[in-house]
């Protein structure tokens, strides 16, 4: 019988994911189990996911990034959302999440699944939405057959909004923005329609039976979630955070591993206060925050007034970051801006888990550093976080294939290179009252902690 990693972990048995997941890690398998027992770790891995290459979200665990693509009405198609998988993949998503809403979505998503060597995340109550065709059409019966068709095509998780109840809605009244989830949006007018308790909180056990059998991990969406900075850490927001504890005791009930999503926009001085509370209430289940953005004055430079959060949130214990596209606000995300919502996320993950002093995780900046002094370009590239994109820059204004006498850049030029003349004034002697030699060499990228992008081999 199959059975999830949290029922393996508790029953004390090492499995060939968290092998695999320590592998990476460079960590023991059983530490891997021991976090996983606990609920503080999850390893989205749907049973059948068969290209997947297993990896972990906890806070004992380098910091993940997500990358949100999918479709809409107005796009529909597959070869765009293949498009920007293969990029959301080889610029580094440690997971990505299909928000389609468009057209053909079984037909993209298993298009996903039979691609992707990262875990694929979807929001079940979208799909729901567009069948019904309005949201007062919704019934238990079609939220459960999707969630259980979704299970059944391989999604390694789902955000799953069973925590805004009925009680809630009144709370979002005075708000500046009201409800931004549109799932939970979705389903607050239903309750409005209906007069009936959220069905994803009532039918909760049963999306719990269904994520047990096909081992797929609830990420437990935050409907509540701020939409600005004058909506943070309000009391529909932190009551909701509560339901939320409750349902995460729940899935752990079931078996079902089991992470908590996070806002939002939140102020810089407000964001530790939203980690340490959503760890106490949840009982130290991975927090999963969307930024947080910490001004709202930037449409169109959101993914960088959101990766200021997402570092102080990773560095105060969120496990992942849900990266934020420059169009934001403003439009649906194309492949370029997938390339740079990704690349200001794994910035921040990266400088939370330097400045946590997560062991490692500073090799590949003292790497990067050696090569930079020794002016070896080469590795200076393929150690870069992006590194076609360092490349590009570089021979904007000095081209050409052959790097080995280049001591400069077109920053400084010849004369003024700092590191250049500093090099020169040790070799001739002229810093005498140095005591030590400097090593000139380049750590080698294979010993780097973190490896650079594109280290999975997606299907084309």
């Amino acid at each position: 019988m199959a059975r999830t990693q949290l029922q393996a972990a508790r029953d004390g048995i090492v499995t060939d994911e968290m092998r695999r997941v320590a592998e990476r890690e460079r960590c023991e398998g059983e530490f891997v189990r021991e976090q996983v027992a606990d609920g503080t770790a999850v390893i989205p891995a749907n049973h059948g996911h068969e290209t997947l290459d297993p990896m972990i979200i906890g806070r004992a665990f380098a910091t993940k990034v997500n990358a949100n693509i999918g479709n809409s009405e107005t796009t529909s198609e597959l070869d765009e959302e293949r498009a920007k998988l293969h990029a959301a993949v080889h610029h580094g998503a440690d997971t990505v999440m299909d928000l389609g809403t468009g057209a053909d979505l079984d037909a993209i998503r298993e298009d996903h699944l039979a691609r992707s060597p990262v875990p694929i995340g979807t929001v079940p109550v979208y799909e729901a939405r567009k069948r019904a065709g309005a949201p007062g059409d919704l019934s238990v019966d079609l939220l459960l057959s999707v969630i259980e068709k979704q299970a059944r095509q391989g999604v390694d998780y789902m955000t799953i909004h069973a925590g805004i109840l009925a009680e809630h809605l009144p709370l979002t009244e005075e708000r500046t923005t009201g409800i931004v989830s549109r799932g939970g949006s979705i389903l607050a007018k239903w309750m409005t329609a209906s007069g009936k308790q959220n069905p994803l909180y009532t039918s909760f056990d049963n999306i719990c039976e269904i994520c047990a059998t096909h081992d797929v991990t609830i990420s437990l969406g935050d409907s509540l979630r701020p939409g600005c900075l004058a909506d943070a850490c309000d009391d529909a927001q932190y009551a909701e955070l509560d339901t939320l504890g409750q349902l995460t005791r729940r899935a752990r009930d079931h078996g079902v591993q089991v992470m908590v999503e996070g806002p939002g926009h939140v102020p810089m001085d407000r964001i530790a206060e939203n980690v340490r509370r959503q760890q106490r209430v949840c009982d130290g289940a991975p927090f999963y925050v969307l930024g947080p953005l910490v001004t709202d004055i930037a449409p169109g430079y959101d993914h960088i007034t959101s990766a200021i959060g997402a570092a102080i949130a990773a560095q105060h214990g969120a496990a992942m970051l849900c990266y934020v596209t420059p169009k934001e606000h403003l439009g649906l995300p194309d492949e370029a801006d997938v390339r740079d919502g990704l690349a200001a996320y794994r910035i921040a993950a990266h400088a939370a888990d330097v400045g946590t002093n997560r062991p490692g995780a500073r090799d590949w900046d003292d790497a990067l550093s050696a090569a930079r002094y020794a002016f070896d370009w080469t590795e200076q590239f393929a150690l870069a976080l992006d590194p076609e994109r360092a490349r590009e820059y570089h021979d904007q204004t000095l081209p050409g294939d052959n790097y080995t006498d280049a001591r400069f850049c077109s920053m400084c030029g010849v004369e003024f290179c700092s590191m250049r003349i500093d090099q020169d004034a040790r070799t001739d002697g002229d810093l005498d009252e140095l005591t030590t030699e400097t090593d000139l060499e380049a750590s080698p990228a294979a010993e780097v902690n973190r490896p650079p992008v594109g280290t999975h081999e997606e299907s084309e």
